[in-house]
């Protein structure tokens, strides 16, 4: 563009013809570096052609001075050309460069290291998670200098695990360690069940909530909110605390101690298990030797929600007492439903046409989706604009985090606005994009934030993830961006303690009346709780 406008504009200056020639070199220089992305081959094309367009002129310049006419085009063309530049600026934020760190061939403990350094500089929550990067390299280098000494890729493979873990992120992830197809370790180590699942209530007892017919541990006796005193020799609460295999990281603690109880009577397939319990309505505590068998991950399978293709990402209905219900189950266009958004506004269209009392919005187990589908469908219930999020992202240039103002969000007020009382259910699958949601309408004086535990507290910005290819195979993803409030402060992501997401402003206790109206008789508590607080 700086050519052009130099025709344009200046006379026939020699020198201008040599810029052309840096811009190759630094598009070579780009391309050796690894940016190989379509925009970038895009510029480094039109780099070339006019580089060989202007190449003769600084071999042989122009004698004669440029017409009018000439200069005139040339004018035109620039202001052309600047219309697609100002458009990758305005999406410099989402197709921005960020290289993948093949560290495939290196050591295990050289490997680590290079993705320590990485991270230390580039991962969106060092500071707001308070991680000792030193510490952590200090800690599990070591245990990644024996994995390599012993050549145990099993060993190797569990510390890398347990490295990525440590950081309280939802969004890390190994993206091929295909945990229930084919994984050896987690087969070996968790692959055997006894037919229960466990939940941890407030006060801290353990009781059974799912039992598989005909498993060993219904063949001896233990019923349906039975409660575990003690596991495989160990007190419960001990047993727990050490249970630490879970299919993501856990943000927060409420997730935490909900994953515990999913992966408590997981074992080794052959293992023998002394398990005491208490069941129900019964004083005697029965000592019960219970052996893990191959069930498919069936318990795990069970207790963790799956979403269908053919399910909509939005549902509708009309209940009881003419409250509004709609069930929201992710951001994204579905299968069956090309248009969540329009699904929704003709939803709260239905609900006042029917004059509901009010509307409860049920984002359990929404695993998120498009932060700015989040936005348009959040303008149904403010009547004023707000702003939902700044994003910030590393910028390797300048070597710090910084704003990237295209792409910040505000939630415009909808032409179908409910200003009605608003209960909203979460849990702690309620994550990424789907807490945005309750982020938003969280301190309205309307809405009522209502759940057992917080959300998930991993809210951090997906869109061109760190990526790290290791030793083994394996390939690491981390989030690669902030989400930041009206104050320029994170938000949604758990800090070091656990602490994060979207709390509730009614949180419902797991006592020994909820769980048996949750897990016995099949009751949706979130659901009661929400009709409760219209009328309080």
């Amino acid at each position: 563009m700086f050519v052009l406008l130099g025709y344009a504009l200046f006379k026939n200056n020699r020198w201008f013809y040599f810029i052309p020639g840096v811009g190759v070199m630094l598009a070579i220089i780009s391309l050796i570096l690894g940016d190989a992305s379509i925009l970038a081959l895009l510029i480094y094309a039109s780099t070339a052609i006019l580089f060989l367009c202007t190449i003769r002129r600084i071999f042989k310049p122009a004698v004669k001075p440029l017409s009018t006419k000439f200069r005139s085009v040339m004018v035109i063309v620039c202001v052309l050309g600047f219309l697609p530049t100002l458009l990758a600026l305005s999406i410099a934020g989402e197709v921005r460069y960020n290289p993948v760190s093949d560290l495939s061939h290196k050591s295990y403990t050289q490997a680590f290291i290079a993705m320590n350094e990485r991270l230390s500089t580039e991962y969106p929550f060092g500071d707001w998670k308070k991680v000792d990067w030193a510490a952590k390299k200090n800690k599990y280098g070591p245990l990644f200098r024996q994995a390599e000494i012993s050549q145990d890729p099993n060993l190797y493979y569990k510390t890398l695990r347990d490295y990525l873990f440590s950081f309280r992120d939802g969004h890390i992830q190994i993206v091929n360690e295909h945990l229930y197809d084919g994984n050896s370790v987690f087969k070996n180590e968790v692959g055997g069940g006894v037919g229960i699942s466990t939940v941890q209530l407030d006060d801290g007892k353990v009781l059974v909530s799912l039992l598989i017919p005909g498993s060993p541990a219904d063949q001896y006796g233990i019923k349906l909110g039975a409660e575990i005193i003690s596991w495989d020799g160990k007190d419960v609460k001990k047993a727990l605390d050490e249970t630490s295999w879970s299919e993501n990281p856990p943000a927060t603690e409420g997730h935490r101690i909900l994953n515990q109880g999913r992966f408590l009577a997981r074992a080794p397939i052959g293992q023998n298990i002394q398990v005491k319990f208490r069941n129900q309505d019964d004083p005697a505590i029965i000592t019960a030797a219970l052996t893990a068998y191959d069930d498919q991950y069936e318990t795990l399978k069970k207790t963790k929600v799956k979403l269908k293709k053919e399910d909509p990402p939005v549902e509708g209905q009309i209940l009881k007492e003419n409250y509004g219900y709609v069930k929201i189950r992710y951001f994204l266009p579905g299968a069956t439903q090309s248009d969540p958004a329009k699904a929704l506004e003709d939803t709260i269209k239905e609900f006042q046409e029917k004059q509901v009392k009010g509307i409860i919005i049920d984002l359990r187990d929404n695993p998120g989706g498009d932060d700015d589908l989040v936005a348009q469908m959040a303008g149904h219930f403010v009547n004023r604009k707000r702003i939902f999020e700044y994003v910030s992202y590393y910028n390797r240039n300048t070597g710090r985090f910084e704003i990237n103002r295209a792409e910040t969000r505000t939630v415009q007020p909808s032409r179908i606005y409910f200003p009605g009382k608003i209960a909203v259910l979460i849990n702690h699958n309620t994550a990424s994009s789907g807490e945005g949601l309750p982020l938003i309408l969280k301190g309205m004086p309307n809405v009522k934030i209502i759940g057992f535990t917080s959300t998930n507290g991993s809210f951090g910005i997906v869109s061109a993830p760190i990526e790290v290819k290791m030793p083994e195979g394996y390939v690491v993803q981390f989030p690669d961006g902030r989400s930041l409030n009206l104050d320029y402060k994170i938000q949604g992501d758990s800090d070091e303690r656990g602490q994060g997401g979207v709390t509730p402003d009614i949180t419902v206790p797991m006592n020994g009346q909820t769980f048996k109206m949750k897990f016995i008789e099949g009751q949706d508590v979130e659901l009661d709780y929400a009709l409760a607080s219209f009328n309080s």
